[in-house]
């Protein structure tokens, strides 16, 4: 199931809009180079655990419904909804640049994310392989990273993966928001079903890389039911460890959102958004800090209690990352010989 084209809410920085007075075109996937000449981002946010992030693409054919990165297609003049899921920025020099940021005497080997606003492994990966170029060269660098993704397209890189793990420290996070297969079908339309990504996650395990499962977002209404489902099925497919966060609507997100669960849901909606609410104390988001990521009130309580006391049972909360030494370090360059004649 594809969500409807051209589902875009009004974009609040373009001084005009387009409406179709007849039948509305289907969009098809469309990708744009994307110029920037920097591929590391730095953010100094107290709700993640990380601080650099590579973000190979901008816009996801995924197409999640809930995708917190939508409003970041409305500062190229485009929509948060369906243009999105189908026009899709890709930096092709993102290896070249991500080495030149190596190459700075200022870095001194942080932890990068791959990545911090869309799945670095979406379905253009397959063919661009802009996300492993980039984790070449972390593996050349001994970089360490870490990997949040939906898509069974990481097992392609198993080998850059075991590198990473074998010469510096790799971690990845695979996403299971859903556990019912139909429901996350309708919302999450471009993406894996759910045992799909746990097979994933049984195929890292095996290789010997550390992987663990991500419930995020935890939708009120929809998939807090399946939490335990989630955890206990990652847990024997090999996951070492577990985290979760509330569902976060910001800014025209809420209409996609809202507009996609009323067209695949329409029995459920109200009660969807009724419990969304129910976390943020009666509106459909709070940006606050410390707040955005779980929600507050008696059922976003219940939501991290049955959540933490499922981690506990089984043991995810018992695993321990070894420290090692930093192991970044740039290869030597190797000059090309001059000719004595």
């Amino acid at each position: 199931m594809r969500p409807q084209p051209i589902a875009n809410p009004p974009n609040p920085w373009a001084s005009s809009e387009v409406e179709y007075l007849e039948e509305i075109p289907t969009a098809k996937l469309e990708l744009f180079d994307d110029a920037s000449q920097t591929i590391v981002a730095r953010n100094d946010s107290p709700d993640l655990g990380f601080s650099y992030s590579v973000n190979p693409y901008r816009g996801c054919n995924h197409a999640c419904a809930y995708c917190f990165a939508r409003p970041s297609h409305e500062y190229l003049s485009w929509g948060a909804g369906t243009d999105f899921d189908t026009k899709i920025l890709v930096k092709r020099d993102a290896a070249r640049l991500l080495r030149t940021q190596f190459e700075r005497p200022s870095w001194t080997g942080e932890l990068v994310m791959f990545s911090g606003v869309t799945d670095c492994y979406q379905p253009t990966e397959a063919s661009l392989r802009l996300t492993r170029s980039c984790l070449e060269v972390c593996a050349e660098f001994r970089n360490p990273v870490s990997i949040v993704t939906k898509a069974p397209l990481i097992e392609r890189d198993i080998d850059v993966l075991w590198q990473l793990t074998r010469d510096a420290s790799v971690h990845v996070a695979i996403s299971v928001p859903i556990w019912d297969q139909d429901l996350a079908r309708a919302i999450e339309p471009g993406v894996a079903t759910p045992k799909r990504r746990i097979k994933t996650i049984e195929t890292l395990s095996k290789a010997g890389i550390a992987v663990g499962v991500m419930v995020a977002p935890i939708i009120p209404g929809v998939s807090d039911e399946g939490v335990a489902e989630v955890l206990q099925a990652a847990r024997d497919a090999g996951a070492r460890s577990a985290g979760y966060v509330l569902l976060r609507l910001p800014g025209s997100v809420k209409e996609v959102f809202e507009t996609r669960i009323r067209a695949a849901l329409p029995l459920r909606a109200d009660k969807i958004l009724h419990r969304v609410r129910e976390t943020r104390d009666g509106k459909l988001y709070d940006s606050r800090w410390g707040v955005r990521g779980r929600g507050e009130g008696p059922y976003a309580d219940a939501i991290a209690q049955v959540f933490e006391s499922c981690v506990k049972r089984l043991g995810f909360d018992q695993e321990r990352w070894a420290e090692r030494e930093p192991t970044f370090r740039r290869p030597a360059r190797v000059e090309p010989q001059l000719s004595l004649f």
